[in-house]
């Protein structure tokens, strides 16, 4: 939503804009709904092949947890599994989100909008840590990637490093991406993601 959105919006709107922006809601259950049960259906406007590939993951999914319960008990199964799905998906969530919805995040509605400002500056480059850049598959590179989508993840940082037009791009660290818990809406005057106050309820 835009801030301008969200103060025009019904007060019930809002409300439920403000539960699902938590992130209590965002980075620990939505998750695991997405990821757990969304993601193993197709969407309705898929084709067949789309219906199909994912029947077939799901019933592979569902061998190999038959095949590791029986080995292992389905309570063990479950106490390990579930733990290890639900923090990666929580991870994966925060990763996705940190890298578009940082606070000088480029946002352009129709004529205005530009392929390469999209993707420079509609992307952040997540300066992770070397053992979490490694872990994520150079995740944060998310800037070379929008660009070049084609590039494979291990030749991200050396794009990074070569191409001058990637240094342009201002790095957000680990410590500091922890503000962009409090981003909610995209302030279109100011052109940068906004919190929102109490006052706005």
């Amino acid at each position: 939503m835009t801030l301008l959105e969200y103060r025009s919006a019904s007060r019930w709107k809002r409300i439920r804009f403000r539960c699902f922006r938590n992130p209590v809601f965002l980075f620990l259950i939505a998750p695991s709904y997405l990821f757990l049960v969304q993601h193993r259906f197709a969407h309705p406007s898929a084709g067949a092949r789309w219906h199909v590939s994912v029947l077939w993951a799901n019933l592979g999914l569902f061998a190999l947890a038959t095949g590791v319960s029986l080995l292992i008990g389905v309570r063990a199964y479950l106490l390990i599994q579930l733990p290890v799905m639900m923090m990666a998906a929580s991870i994966g969530v925060w990763l996705f989100y940190v890298q578009h919805q940082f606070e000088e995040a480029y946002w352009e509605d129709g004529k205005d909008w530009d392929y390469l400002s999209a993707a420079l500056r509609g992307s952040s480059y997540y300066a992770l840590p070397g053992l979490f850049q490694w872990l994520s598959g150079n995740i944060g590179f998310h800037h070379v990637h929008h660009l070049g989508p084609r590039i494979p993840n291990y030749r991200l940082p050396k794009c990074h490093r070569e191409n001058a037009i990637f240094h342009r791009v201002k790095p957000l660290h680990l410590g500091e991406s922890l503000k962009c818990l409090r981003l909610r809406v995209w302030d279109a005057e100011a052109k940068r993601m906004v919190g929102i106050g109490s006052f706005l309820l």
